[in-house]
């Protein structure tokens, strides 16, 4: 292990991370709040300590696999570490483990809160925790690379170690230009969204916040009853549009813009994604329809904007999906583990890797009739190799097994069983909220300081696609280099 390395890009990683809280600590000042001199002390304590950092000397400038891997692990760590000073020093929070998951579940989008009467928090604070969810959206790391130029030599392992899905890979030859272009097109989206919102009537702070939550897929919001408090179909829809948009592979954005608009809609990816999304919507608005709601138009409406919020990983609520009918509820659980799209902002899964599991499935009923026969699996027309399926076998198997431990851990807490598993799913997923005692109406703030730390482990873990951190603990990768 290259210490110096790791440690040197560590420090250039918390020196933008204290640059990124100064919009937060302007907002604090301009309100005259409580959190002014947190924030000051944040960002001082901050540049400081990656100022330090970045002093470490290294022979090997370059960034192997086990660099890469320590850089992100670490990086999404000593972030969220230093993230949730703030919230701690203004008193946000009882204690630090709280302030700890507040901002792990800012940074991994996943939005789940142990926060009550979130309208009386300061506007800084409220600022700074929605815009984790925009930096850790598309990636920390990935916002350093584009930022600072002098990263890219070696960083492909550090974007591929970061990069949600099975397969990563460079848009553009050089590795910083893939970064800028992917932030570009995060930028572009987010200030649609921001125009449009403002259009409907949200002022421009409830516009930024609510867009740092949808296109980052994150669910934070600056209302205790989250988009529901806006009474406004148009939003919702808005709100709606955007995360389904946030939850397609961003590289297929860059095709259309340069004119191969045909791209996105052979993508089998995207495909399958929108066709979840419709089925599930109408499964769930003929249910509401029948059962709770007799309007067919705000059943839709409901139905879509929880379905999107779902299986994007989001969170937003516009209703107490927790007191709908149990089918509802069931499809509802169900997209928790599908997730968003490889390569986009969102959580879960992933469908590239339902994809690959159904074609395998197909493939070995094939086989049932041709023993013989040689079937590759493919996606896009392209061969899938057997490592690369193999290792998706491996993610979905150790993504299983994680679920059911972790939910038989939750369960000590002596909660009932949908409690601790919807808990174990929604953060492993990086959802938010759960059913029962964690629903969109409920916080996580009831459970013990253990069950905190291993949840927000979860998050880390659903947000680095598991292996990023398993793989790091392995005792080998830290032998010394020389």
């Amino acid at each position: 292990m290259n210490y110096g390395i790791v440690t040197r890009v560590l420090g250039s990683l918390l020196i933008v991370e204290a640059v990124l809280m100064l919009p937060s600590y302007l907002i604090a000042v301009s309100n005259q709040g409580p959190d002014r001199m947190p924030f000051l002390i944040t960002i001082l304590l901050t540049a400081i300590i990656g100022g330090l950092m970045t002093r470490r000397k290294t022979v090997q400038s370059s960034i192997g696999a086990k660099e890469g891997l320590a850089i992100v692990a670490l990086g999404w760590v000593f972030a969220s570490i230093m993230g949730a000073l703030p919230l701690h020093l203004t008193g946000v929070t009882n204690n630090y483990i709280d302030a700890f998951f507040e901002i792990v579940s800012g940074f991994t989008t996943t939005g789940a809160t142990i926060l009550k009467e979130i309208e009386r928090l300061p506007q800084g604070i409220l600022f700074w925790r929605s815009f984790t969810h925009w930096i850790g959206g598309m990636g920390i790391l990935v916002f350093t690379l584009a930022l600072m130029p002098a990263l890219g030599i070696g960083g492909f392992q550090i974007f591929k170690a970061e990069s949600p899905g099975p397969m990563a890979g460079k848009i553009a030859p050089r590795l910083r230009d893939t970064a800028k272009i992917l932030y570009i097109t995060y930028v572009t989206i987010t200030l649609a969204e921001v125009i449009l919102l403002s259009i409907g009537g949200m002022g421009v702070y409830e516009s930024f916040i609510h867009t740092f939550g949808t296109v980052g897929t994150g669910g934070f919001s600056n209302r205790n009853g989250s988009i529901g408090d806006f009474d406004s179909t148009y939003i919702h829809m808005v709100i709606g549009f955007f995360m389904v948009a946030s939850g397609v592979n961003f590289s297929l954005y860059y095709s259309f813009f340069r004119g191969k608009s045909t791209e996105l809609f052979k993508d089998e990816e995207f495909r399958l994604y929108i066709k979840i999304i419709v089925i599930a919507t109408l499964a769930i608005a003929i249910d509401l329809w029948m059962v709770s709601y007799h309007n067919v138009g705000y059943s839709l409406r409901d139905s879509f904007f929880q379905v999107a919020s779902i299986i994007t990983t989001t969170g937003y609520s516009t209703a107490d999906f927790d007191l709908w009918p149990t089918f509802s509820k069931g499809i509802l659980l169900i997209l928790m583990f599908v997730g968003a799209s490889a390569g986009s902002t969102g959580g879960g899964m992933k469908v590239i890797r339902i994809l690959v599991m159904m074609k395998l499935v197909k493939r070995e009923v094939g086989k049932l009739y041709h023993p013989r026969a040689v079937i590759p699996v493919k996606i896009n027309n392209k061969v899938i190799s057997n490592e690369t399926v193999a290792r998706i076998n491996s993610f979905l198997a150790l993504y299983l097994l994680l679920f059911l431990f972790s939910t038989l851990l939750v369960s000590f807490e002596q909660v009932d069983l949908i409690t601790a598993a919807s808990a174990v799913a929604a953060t492993l997923g990086n959802i938010g909220p759960g059913l029962e005692l964690v629903g969109p109406e409920q916080n996580y703030a009831f459970f013990s300081w253990p069950i905190k730390l291993w949840l927000s482990f979860l998050m880390l873990l659903g947000r680095l696609e598991l292996f990023t951190i398993i793989a790091l603990i392995a005792p080998k990768n830290w032998r010394i280099d020389v």
